[in-house]
């Protein structure tokens, strides 16, 4: 039966599958199509099509998608509406009151989340210790409910200023709102993410009713579209943690799919670093629209407990700790007003895409500077043909304005977006403590292996890993992930002064609940592996850092061993600790784990080797390419071809399935058992 990986992109839909067939041997298949933008659920289809998939022999499908993030960004949701206590109406728009640009007074904040007319207030109030204050006027909350009756509303936040605390007006409020809208979706902070500061748990909430109609409407598609399909297989969606959950959860808690394309990219390298023995990745993924970088260290991706949408617009639930920016292969390069030539975050996207794609786009972008350079073959490997001559126009548009060739822009392009991706490895990696330097770069995405080289020599890692499936790697990533489940809850105590029986009780009633989400999800007991964590501070700081909790009991000895583990993090996270200073407990996580089952080095080994003996030896080819402003003769590999062991000096290109590998003069690659290309710097040689 086959395990089957989907990630749609904003510009491509991939698709990768593996099977360990009972005779033949181990098989692979991959497949890479245009998303569609107007249902994703079309491409995901065309994707299995064409990987010759019969969905009869599926057994899981994990999908990764951006669907929740696009839908946030540009406001396609239908408005939901806000319920929230009396005087605290404002609060989704009034954020931080931070300026993200400082020296600017133009600028603009970004539209809420929840339009002021769909957000309502009702009279009642709990104290911050849980007590009641005033309860909660029914009357009015009847009233506020006809309103967004008339609204037309489909989902509808409710986020009290002390529901972390005790969430029984929430819940009282919701039931009424069930009583008289019995079709509406609710989304309750209480459920969502019980967590003090106000701000992330109302946003979160809001992000939550905004997209509870969307991703609903789109799975419901999906799965009709399956079924219509002949598909019996179980769905599963990749999740912003890295790992994935069942549709039903999906459906629930879509908020915690916000990152869930680029997760995939992070499994991936979580698998490979322990396949290839590289501990320590800046793993980075070139799509056609964005490029995302993070740091795996162990092989475990870094965590952030807090996301921003956009500025103000914090999400507060954990997620692998991914920096996004519009740079790929679609982003438009174009000219400012001082005359500079500049490269995004605008992007030809899917439709029109590039100039070359001939599809009607006239504006240059990364993937035609390319193809005018050489790097990329107009051909590509049969698939697709490009249009050198629509590129070379496109590039003209901005050459001739700044007087230069068109190969000298397209150079200029491909080296200014090079330099914009490194900025993100180094916002990832200096931002949080660590060296890039002391890492290898792993090249994921269709375009990574094409601008991998010149970004490691920019940040100073001296060795690039560009995997087999790189085109694809999201997709293969999804079919290696866990089923994962993060609840947490608001605890605060000085761990000196903590009443071990409330802390122990916190953590066994997370673990009970977390327990129930794996089981919905259809772990079994004995496949569950809980893991516990506190968001710790020095008592008087305003932020917090996650610090490892031992499972069991609790008693005094192991409280001053989580105080001690949260030193040594803080001193890794920021250069300092102190352990004179009295250590507190903000917040309680239990992450529940059911293992997958990945496909193994040998099974890899074996369908790639079976490959590759149905195909021919191995021989370069040669066409020139422009590199340093002049043409050189550069051999050109089949990645597919690649034996274990193959060195192969620059200047050359690898042409793999789905992506390039680009080997300027100096440097130098090799292929691995799992054909993997490993390209050092002359640097690292010397």
């Amino acid at each position: 039966m086959l395990r089957v990986g989907i990630d749609v992109g904003g510009t491509f839909t991939d698709l990768f599958a593996w099977e360990e067939r009972a005779q033949g041997g181990p098989a692979i298949r991959e497949a890479k199509v245009l998303t569609t933008p107007a249902d994703p659920s079309v491409g995901v289809m065309d994707a299995l099509r064409a990987a010759a998939i019969d969905l009869a022999e599926v057994e899981t499908i994990m999908h990764g998608t951006t669907i929740g993030t696009n839908a946030l960004i540009e406001h396609r949701y239908p408005e939901p509406a806000m319920i929230t206590t009396e005087g605290f109406r404002d609060v989704i728009e009034i954020g931080r009151q931070r300026r993200r640009l400082l020296y600017d007074p133009y600028q603009v904040k970004p539209q809420p989340l929840i339009a002021r007319s769909h957000r309502f207030c009702v009279p009642g109030r709990l104290a911050a210790d849980g007590a009641e204050v005033e309860p909660i006027d029914r009357d009015a909350t009847l009233r506020v409910v006809e309103r967004i009756a008339e609204l037309g509303c489909r989902s509808v936040a409710i986020a009290f200023i002390n529901g972390y605390r005790d969430g029984r007006h929430e819940r009282a409020v919701a039931e009424i709102v069930r009583e008289a809208l019995p079709d509406v979706q609710l989304a309750l902070s209480c459920e969502t993410r019980p967590k003090m500061r106000e701000l992330g748990r109302f946003t979160t909430t809001a992000v939550r009713a905004a997209l509870l109609p969307v991703v609903g409407g789109y799975l419901e598609r999906l799965q009709q579209q399956l079924a219509d399909a002949g598909s019996r297989a179980r769905l599963f969606m990749v999740k912003s943690n890295g790992g994935m959950m069942s549709v039903a959860s999906a459906r629930e808690r879509p908020e915690e799919l916000i990152a869930s394309g680029p997760a995939g990219g992070v499994a991936a390298g979580s698998y490979l670093s322990g396949l290839i023995g590289r501990p320590h990745l800046v793993v980075t993924d070139v799509g056609g629209t964005s490029f995302e970088a993070s740091l795996l260290e162990d092989g475990t991706g870094l965590v952030a407990d807090e996301y921003e949408i956009e500025w103000e617009r914090p999400v507060t639930t954990p997620m692998l700790d991914i920096r996004s920016i519009g740079a790929g292969g679609g982003s438009i390069a174009w000219i400012d007003d001082g005359g500079s030539l500049r490269v995004g975050p605008q992007s030809a996207g899917a439709d029109p895409g590039p100039a070359c794609y001939g599809n009607g786009g006239e504006r240059p972008t990364v993937t035609d500077a390319n193809l005018v350079l050489g790097r990329i073959d107009p051909q590509l490997g049969g698939k697709f043909t490009l249009d050198l001559a629509a590129a070379e126009r496109a590039i003209a548009t901005v050459a001739e304005p700044l007087g230069l060739s068109v190969l000298d822009c397209a150079e200029g392009i491909t080296r200014i977006v090079s330099e914009h991706m490194a900025a993100a490895i180094r916002m990832v990696s200096t931002d949080r403590g660590r060296d890039p330097r002391d890492h290898a770069i792993l090249a994921c995405g269709g375009a990574g292996g094409l601008h991998a080289y010149e970004i490691a020599r920019s940040v100073g890692c001296a060795e690039v890993v560009v995997p087999r499936f790189s085109g694809v790697a999201c997709a293969f990533g999804a079919t290696t992930m866990d089923i994962r489940h993060d609840l947490e809850t608001t605890f605060y105590a000085v761990a000196d002064e903590v009443d071990l029986d409330a802390l122990n009780g916190a953590y066994d009633q997370l673990e009970r609940e977390v327990g129930e989400l794996l089981a919905a999800d259809g772990v079994e007991e004995g496949a569950r592996r809980l893991e516990r964590s506190a968001q710790m501070r020095y008592v008087g700081q305003s932020y917090e850092v996650s610090t490892p909790v031992p499972g069991g009991r609790l008693d005094a000895g192991a409280v001053r061993d989580v105080a001690a583990a949260f030193n040594a993090v803080h001193e890794r996270e920021y250069g300092v600790a102190d352990p004179r200073f009295s250590v507190a407990f903000v917040t309680l996580r239990v992450t529940g784990i059911g293992a997958a089952s990945p496909p193994d080095g040998e099974t890899l080994s074996a369908a790639m080797g079976a490959a590759r003996a149905a195909r021919a030896e191995a021989v370069a080819a040669r066409r020139p390419v422009y590199f340093d402003g002049a043409h050189h003769d550069a051999e050109v590999w089949d990645g597919a071809q690649l034996t274990p062991g193959q060195r192969i000096a620059g200047p050359a290109i690898v042409e793999q399935r789905d992506g390039v590998v680009v080997l300027p003069p100096g440097a130098v690659g090799r292929a691995d058992a799992f054909e993997n290309v490993i390209v050092t710097t002359a640097e690292e040689q010397a």
